[in-house]
């Protein structure tokens, strides 16, 4: 597992861990499921408490009456004869003579057969009752009727236990040695000093608690399971409201709402009139009424930015005509130079500069004007490699303190587009770095072909462009420096040769007219602005192009 890998599952378990991180969804699934675990598991343990209760009773009640029973034969004397008398039908010989009418019942049990107090021989006795007689010098007689009806001692530490249950008559449990928890019981004989201790296995009451528990946690899991199943199908349908606006949230978002006219439906979330008054129904009547105040907003912003856009075109146009005609009596007044004061002439120079410039100000205007009206350009095969050199070999007249370099693949690439524009974005981009980096700064052009897409960057060593200018790199007017300076700090700005703010713009404008992309990457040492126009092809049958 990779480092990736590694984050990506870290990540996933700190969502996993942290319920604030689960959807609404999940949050209420598991609620659901918790709370019907906590009331199965409170109805189960009342369960187990009352029927643990009832069954020690019950238990407490048999126990009772075999502990008076035991003191009742305890007190009987013993048969006349000793033993069954000769010839007689003893109940050990598995007979069912005369012998066991003609006696009555204190002949009919042997006292003295087998280990363990006689009243364990006694019919009516349970097996694995357990039963001692204490004397009051602490000799113990103990023993417990096995599984088969037989008779066997107990061990020391048993009888010990037996020994010290004391003679309350109130049952009490105590763990035995070897045979197990036992519920038992001490009464003193009535004549004599001994103590009768008898006592019955809870095994009894131990095992149905057990077998209730197992079944009450099976029928807890298939119920908790059916909730689960039950609990997705409804939250899922009680949701789906919910679901609709998020998806509509989401189509609303997915909308280029920055530029342009934007049309909003009417009701993109519909709320049943009868269901308005619920959360869902509050949150898409909410939703809709912020969208219809979305799109009013949009609508109005839309018209202004067109109101603006027609009057900066409208303006660019009719400046054309005036700017023509102060550059055209200051040609006039410089061929007569020599017959005005130098300082008029040097005005009339600044007045002829200052023209041009305003001039190139409104043509770059009036383009960016025709761009945003949508205005088509120009779709003809355009040989990218030719613009490049062509626009490197003008930029290295342009700048000489450069060093410009070229990188350009050995088969020409060509795009469909506008070829003035295109080569316009290639000048603005070498008259950007060129401007505003120092003297001796390396430029470098690119050109690669990376599939159907040209491919086209443009990097130099300068300073760098500032984080706080890079967001707003391609705005209109946006500026290098708050001085205005034509050679900043900054490795690019928004600037055309001429320093009207306006250059950079029309370099993204025209990308994206011809459907393609600008992106630039800067740290002080390096910047990189990256142009990239589908439709990059090789020409047929064009010959090769070596460019140094």
């Amino acid at each position: 597992m990779n480092r990736r890998q590694r984050d990506e599952s870290a990540g996933t378990h700190s969502r996993l861990s942290s319920p604030r991180t689960w959807s609404l969804r999940l949050r209420l699934l598991v609620t659901q499921v918790v709370l019907l675990a906590v009331v199965c598991a409170s109805i189960g343990i009342a369960t187990e408490f009352a029927l643990q209760r009832f069954l020690v009773r019950q238990l407490d009640e048999q126990l009772v009456e075999a502990g008076r029973r035991s003191a009742a034969i305890f007190e009987l004397p013993p048969p006349p004869f000793g033993r069954y008398p000769p010839g007689s039908d003893s109940p050990r010989d598995g007979s069912s003579g005369s012998g066991e009418a003609n006696f009555p019942f204190r002949e009919r049990f042997d006292p003295e057969f087998g280990p363990g107090p006689g009243f364990l021989n006694a019919p009516g006795q349970a097996t694995r009752t357990v039963g001692a007689v204490v004397s009051p010098s602490g000799a113990i007689d103990a023993g417990v009727i096995n599984r088969d009806g037989t008779r066997s001692a107990v061990d020391g530490g048993a009888a010990a236990a037996l020994a010290g249950v004391p003679a309350t008559r109130t049952p009490t449990t105590i763990e035995l040695d070897g045979l197990g928890r036992y519920r038992v019981i001490a009464l003193h004989a009535r004549h004599g000093n001994q103590t009768i201790v008898t006592g019955l296995p809870t095994a009894v009451v131990d095992d149905t608690l057990w077998w209730v528990l197992w079944m009450f946690c099976v029928l807890a899991f298939i119920t908790l399971l059916a909730a689960a199943t039950a609990g997705i199908m409804i939250i899922r349908r009680q949701l789906a409201p919910l679901t609709r606006v998020t998806v509509a949230a989401r189509a609303v978002a997915g909308l280029e709402l920055d530029t342009g006219e934007v049309h909003l439906p009417n009701q993109i979330v519909r709320v049943d009139p009868e269901g308005a008054h619920t959360e869902v129904g509050q949150l898409g009547t909410a939703l809709n009424t912020m969208l219809d105040r979305v799109a009013s907003a949009l609508s109005a912003r839309h018209a202004s930015e067109t109101r603006v856009r027609q009057f900066v075109a409208d303006a660019s146009h009719e400046l054309r005509t005036p700017l023509a005609a102060i550059r055209g009596y200051t040609e006039l007044a410089q061929r007569k130079r020599r017959d005005v004061p130098d300082d008029v002439a040097h005005a009339m120079g600044r007045v002829e500069s200052e023209t041009e410039r305003m001039t190139r100000l409104v043509e770059d205007m009036l383009l960016l004007a025709r761009l945003d009206e949508g205005r088509p350009l120009g779709r003809e095969p355009v040989d990218v490699s030719m613009l490049v050199v062509d626009a490197v070999s003008d930029a290295h007249v342009a700048g000489l303190d450069h060093d410009w370099a070229l990188d350009l693949p050995e088969e020409p690439v060509t795009v469909i587009g506008d070829e003035a524009r295109l080569q316009q974005v290639l000048v603005n981009l070498l008259a950007n770095a060129r401007i505003h980096t120092p003297p001796g700064t390396s430029v470098t052009t690119s050109l690669v072909r990376e599939g159907d897409t040209a491919v086209l960057t443009v990097a130099d060593d300068g300073p760098g462009i500032p984080a706080d200018l890079l967001p707003e790199i391609f705005e209109r007017f946006a500026r290098g420096d708050s001085s205005r300076s034509r050679r900043g700090n900054a490795s690019a700005t928004n600037s055309t040769p001429s320093g009207t703010g306006l250059g950079l713009s029309i370099v993204a404008a025209v990308v994206k007219a011809h459907d393609g992309t600008i992106d630039v990457q800067s740290e002080p040492g390096s910047t990189r602005f990256v142009v990239r126009l589908p439709g990059g092809s090789q020409p047929p049958h064009s010959p090769n192009q070596s460019c140094a």
